[in-house]
């Protein structure tokens, strides 16, 4: 648990809130919750919040201690209990309790799917899993009550590192013609967004290049798929037979999108809750005009045969 205290941004200045003090929180199962539950827990540790892991109805669920002495418990759907592994989600719910005022229960926030059809959708459920619009809600509804301890600015916060808008690419020529060639903007975007990323000099900044990819509405993968779906109804409207069977391979490419992006939903998070590597250690210095090979043994000298008498006549 030492690695996790220390897992802070320079930028910060207000510690971590403490780990929970209690016999689970040396066990190999009680780690590995908090773990799993990392994304979540590490933002509101760096507002002062206080986390712990708790058992619910059916889920593993993250209990947070409040300054009034009420708590918010951000929980999976329970009912039916979701069948995804801990602190990944289909949805989060977030709920405001108190210990000593039973009528107190407030949803601040809701991205479970419905299992009732005809039920109206609530605005959040489009974001799923994702913890980052589950701390925005957070941060809004505990700031408006007073009750956030350490605000957390976007450039201090562990979590939301909004990303730099790049300059728009200028167009690169295809090499061997002597005029300009296809241009293609958009490829050419994402080539310098992967550029960025291979330089980027922390995980938080590779999260916020993610973040441009990942999120569930207007990410690069959400458009891409929005892009097909819109290439399959062009296709609909040819003539040809074939444009009804372009028409579903294109639907067909959409929905794999989707799925990519229901699949690596929780990257950003865990890109964002890594540590660094520790620098290796520096080996001790050579004399520059030392020798990097071991000195060669000399061969062993060969006896010289004695020289032969001379024969007088």
């Amino acid at each position: 648990m030492a690695a996790d205290e220390t897992n802070t941004s320079d930028a910060r200045t207000a510690p971590l809130a403490p780990i929970p003090d209690h016999r689970n929180v040396n066990t190999p199962w009680w780690q590995e919750l908090w773990r799993r539950h990392a994304h979540v827990i590490t933002p509101l540790r760096a507002r002062g919040l206080q986390c712990d892991i708790e058992f619910g109805l059916s889920t593993y669920n993250v209990r947070v201690s409040l300054p009034d002495g009420s708590y918010l418990v951000l929980s999976p759907p329970q009912e039916p209990s979701s069948e995804r592994p801990p602190g990944d989600p289909e949805g989060w719910i977030a709920t405001r309790e108190h210990p000593n005022d039973q009528t107190l229960f407030e949803v601040l926030y809701d991205s479970a799917p419905s299992d009732d059809p005809g039920a109206p959708q609530r605005p959040e459920a489009r974001h799923g899993g994702s913890a980052q619009p589950l701390i925005e809600a957070i941060d809004l509804r505990l700031a408006q009550l007073g009750l956030l301890p350490h605000p957390v600015l976007p450039h201090e916060s562990p979590h939301v590192h909004p990303a730099q808008p790049a300059p728009p690419p200028e167009p690169r020529d295809v090499p061997g013609t002597p005029h300009r060639g296809p241009v293609y903007v958009y490829g050419d975007a994402l080539r310098d967004l992967t550029d960025r990323l291979n330089g980027a000099e922390s995980h938080a900044d590779a999260a916020a290049l993610l973040h441009q990819i990942l999120e569930p509405s207007d990410g690069l993968l959400a458009q891409l798929g929005e892009f097909f779906e819109a290439a399959g109804e062009k296709a609909k409207e040819a003539e040809e037979d074939d444009g009804l069977d372009l028409s579903y391979d294109l639907a067909d490419a959409a929905a794999e999108i989707r799925n990519l992006a229901e699949v690596l939903h929780v990257a950003e998070d865990r890109m964002r809750a890594l540590t660094p590597l520790a620098p290796a250690p520096r080996l001790p210095s050579v004399p520059a005009n030392a020798s990097s090979l071991p000195p060669r043994a000399l061969p062993p000298a060969s006896p010289k045969a004695a020289p032969t008498a001379r024969r007088t006549p």
